[in-house]
């Protein structure tokens, strides 16, 4: 592909200034460019927030034109979050072709706006293709990091779980679930009496989620305490470790937590969030495959929890039984697809 160009943008949400994102941590790492753009999003419903978004919409244009300009990429790919759509649209008028993926199970506002524009859109499902139009879309599957199917044996050990018992891990991502977080704060007697559990409890700050948890831990009986281990943020790698070693696995339903319980098999009790549709039709995707049961967060208590994680425990063979079923709705081979699309489109 000619130029092989790398333009990555972002938006940048005042909350998250002083709390650098972690996927702006793992960019820098790998050494590509980063460019943030201030861009607006229409919200669903109206909030204090909302005329500040509406007035951010023409700087995210602004930005997108100059930056375009200045870099001038072979071709753009967007996985549909709002930031993309001024950078489409501007490459758009410039004549710099776009291809977007959509990753979930249902079509975002974005990825509505964005199709209009690009060459081509990507999708994860086969169920999604029906919502594009046929010349433009192409089913590639949903890329998966490769860190997931890797072990650290010698991390795992460190925790010195009890070998008897199954073990748990809740996540609520690099930000995390503060609802959850607090929840697991009040029955973590409960939770441990049958279960080792590993807390991702997300590096945000405010809510001082993770040192709240760090004293309930001291707080355990000294039987329980090596049972519980929390930390804020995990490395891919000590990602892919949880993942494949857990017996369950308590989480949210977006599309790349979905794809990979899905390319593992891994039993998952999800919550999705309540306002997103598409992670509420990801999860419904496992749970017809037989791997996952969902607790809405308008259910969720420290009841709920404790009794939902039980049942499926009680249960695990059956969900484990289902693992090839699951496995079956990924394709491992997305990301070259979608690298051989881009060149397609270049060509």
């Amino acid at each position: 592909m000619a130029g092989k160009f790398s333009f990555l943008a972002e938006s940048i949400r005042p909350r998250e200034t002083k709390h650098p994102q972690w996927n702006l941590r793992l960019l820098q790492k790998k050494k590509y460019l980063f460019v943030p753009i201030e861009a607006g999003r229409i919200q669903r419903r109206f909030t204090r927030h909302t005329i500040p978004a509406l007035l951010k919409i023409p700087l995210g244009f602004i930005q997108a034109f100059y930056y375009l300009v200045k870099f001038h990429p072979d071709i753009i790919l967007s996985f549909g979050g709002y930031v993309s759509v001024p950078v489409v649209v501007a490459g758009w008028i410039l004549g710099i072709p776009s291809v977007t993926h959509e990753q979930t199970t249902v079509k975002g506002l974005a990825t509505r706006l964005n199709s209009l524009f690009v060459k081509n859109i990507a999708v994860s499902w086969p169920q999604t293709v029906k919502e594009f139009p046929v010349g433009k879309v192409v089913l590639t599957g949903n890329p998966i990091r490769q860190d997931i199917f890797k072990v650290r044996e010698k991390f795992w050990r460190t925790l010195d779980f009890y070998k008897d018992m199954p073990s748990v891990f809740i996540t609520g991502g690099n930000q995390g679930f503060h609802l959850l977080n607090e929840i697991v704060n009040k029955v973590l007697p409960k939770l441990l009496q049958k279960t080792n559990l590993f807390h991702q409890c997300g590096h945000l700050d405010a809510t001082g989620d993770f040192e709240k948890l760090e004293i309930a831990k001291q707080r355990l009986p000294v039987r329980l305490r090596g049972r519980y281990h929390v930390k804020k943020y995990l490395t891919t790698q000590e990602m892919g470790t949880f993942l494949n070693y857990a017996d369950l696995i308590v989480c949210r339903a977006g599309a790349n937590t979905i794809t990979e319980l899905a390319v593992l098999g891994k039993p998952a009790l999800l919550i999705p969030i309540p306002y997103a549709s598409e992670q509420i039709q990801n999860a419904q995707m496992l749970a017809n495959a037989g791997i996952a049961q969902i607790l809405p967060q308008n259910e969720l208590s420290p009841e709920s929890l404790v009794s939902s994680i039980n049942k499926m425990l009680e249960s695990i063979a059956f969900y484990q039984d289902n693992a090839a079923k699951a496995k079956k709705l990924v394709d491992l081979s997305a990301s070259k697809k979608i690298v051989d699309l881009l060149g397609e489109v270049v060509e």
